[in-house]
């Protein structure tokens, strides 16, 4: 009987010990899939740190810079505080630049000239609701948008948290930042959600495997990715930037020749691979793909966020959108406030460089976002109206009278006449990767139905047929 007991027992224990190393050799094949997983480091409880609840969020800032005395100093110098990047050349323009949110035109909301209070509602800090906001204030910091895991924290106006915000619940739960403090700006860019990022919405909150393979199947958080050192953190957002310093790429983690078959990997000097496994954008939640300032203010239309608001225009909302392809040499032009338009022509605000000659360039998916926006009739520039700022657009709907105002504030010239041009912007897709089983395959690039339009990328003909670059 004990041998008999013995011999189960044994038998058990190699069998658990087999599974073990099983479970363990999964884990390092999905993390061999995904190339390297981060560990994420415990992070320490602070519950018991704070004791009385706060009178203020910058009481809240004091008491995190107590401990961590140089996250004040690290914070003043990142974009996400100062929405400025380093001085850059910008293509097409003499001398230096800061871009950033804090200075570029878009064609969402348009511009933070004059709308401060409600642009930034998503700035990492409380305060700004004018040009003259300290970006030196240390205790203006915001500490708990990034790190607070109640999921109940909620910014107003100027970036102040909203009335009825549990400050002490907040700070007692602070830790590394989930996707969640990430997606409360990103996930809302330009006024609501899945705005402007076609593959950037709060479905990747919780997502499944087939929503996102890295963020729903692995685990990942936004800072595996976008790694931080000192609070800069890693990325580049072309609706603002103009090249590729500090980004990020799939090379970061995939370093070895990704795939078995030699035919696919002959494709990766020429196509990115978020073009194969990033097949379509707004997969769960619908994306913004046109805005017509034009038609705002008509009162007898009924308001839907997703077709038309008085304050804002008329709008087009799609999903599970096929992106539009063009060559990417991971710089852009840009649009600057003062250039002028062709009012005739379509005028886009940040085209990728690159073309198929171009050795450094590759096929890259985009969402392109077009829309109607004010322009100068005497002067041929876009306007920078306010529109929610006092007196503007949105209380009074007197597009002369916001546009002049935004114009002060922007320091150009208004004639007192304006109609609405046509812009676009390209947003490159780097989330919502598929599993490699639902990435796309040669049929659906090459034939007589495949995606790529092969003479604007500048192919005479499938290259299948014409044999490579041409």
């Amino acid at each position: 009987m004990r041998t008999s007991s013995r011999v189960v027992l044994t038998t058990i224990t190699v069998a658990l010990a087999v599974i073990a190393v099983l479970a363990i050799r999964a884990r390092a094949g999905d993390a061999h899939q995904a190339g390297y997983v981060p560990k994420v480091r415990e992070h320490v409880d602070h519950s018991a740190f704070f004791a009385t609840q706060f009178d203020s969020p910058q009481a809240v800032t004091r008491a995190c810079l107590k401990c961590h005395p140089d996250a004040g100093k690290q914070m003043l110098k990142s974009v996400h505080w100062t929405w400025e990047g380093k001085p850059v050349e910008v293509p097409g323009h003499t001398g230096m630049y800061r871009l950033g949110k804090k200075t570029v035109v878009n064609n969402f909301c348009l511009s933070i000239e004059s709308n401060w209070p409600s642009c930034t509602i998503c700035h990492a800090g409380y305060g700004w609701k004018d040009a003259s906001f300290d970006f030196k204030a240390e205790d203006n910091i915001d500490c708990l948008v990034c790190h607070e895991h109640t999921g109940d924290y909620r910014k107003g106006k100027a970036g102040v948290p909203e009335p009825g915000v549990d400050l002490l619940a907040s700070a007692k739960s602070v830790g590394t930042p989930k996707r969640e403090n990430c997606g409360s700006c990103h996930f809302y860019g330009g006024g609501g959600l899945g705005v402007k990022h076609g593959d950037l919405d709060n479905s990747l909150e919780h997502p499944s495997a087939g929503t996102d393979v890295h963020m729903g199947k692995l685990g990942m958080l936004c800072v595996d990715c976008h790694k931080t050192t000192d609070h800069d953190i890693r990325g580049v957002a072309y609706s603002v930037q103009v090249d590729h310093d500090n980004g990020i790429g799939c090379e970061d983690c995939h370093q070895s020749v990704p795939h078995k078959d030699p035919r696919i990997n002959r494709h990766l000097s020429a196509v990115a691979c978020q073009t194969c496994h990033i097949p379509t954008f707004a997969n769960r939640v619908p994306t913004k793909m046109d805005w017509d300032w034009s038609k705002a203010g008509d009162s007898s239309r009924p308001d839907d966020v997703h077709h038309y608001l008085k304050i804002k225009g008329e709008f087009i909302y799609d999903e599970s959108v096929v992106p539009t392809y063009t060559w990417f040499n991971m710089t852009v032009d840009r649009y600057l406030v003062g250039d002028k338009i062709d009012p005739t022509q379509v005028t886009a605000l940040n085209p990728p460089r690159g073309n198929i000659h171009d050795k450094t360039a590759k096929i890259w998916p985009f969402k392109v976002h077009t829309a109607k926006q004010p322009y100068d009739k005497v002067y041929n520039y876009l306007l920078l109206p306010n529109t929610a700022g006092p007196g503007g657009y949105w209380t009074e709907f007197d597009w002369p009278k916001a546009l002049a105002t935004g114009a002060e504030t922007a320091h150009l010239q208004f004639s007192g006449q304006y109609g609405f041009a046509t812009t676009t912007m390209y947003w490159p897709l780097s989330h919502m990767v598929v599993p490699k089983e639902h990435a796309l395959g040669c049929p659906d690039c090459h034939g007589d139905h495949g995606r790529l339009d092969w003479n604007a990328l500048g192919y005479s003909d499938d290259p299948i047929r014409a044999g490579g670059r041409q």
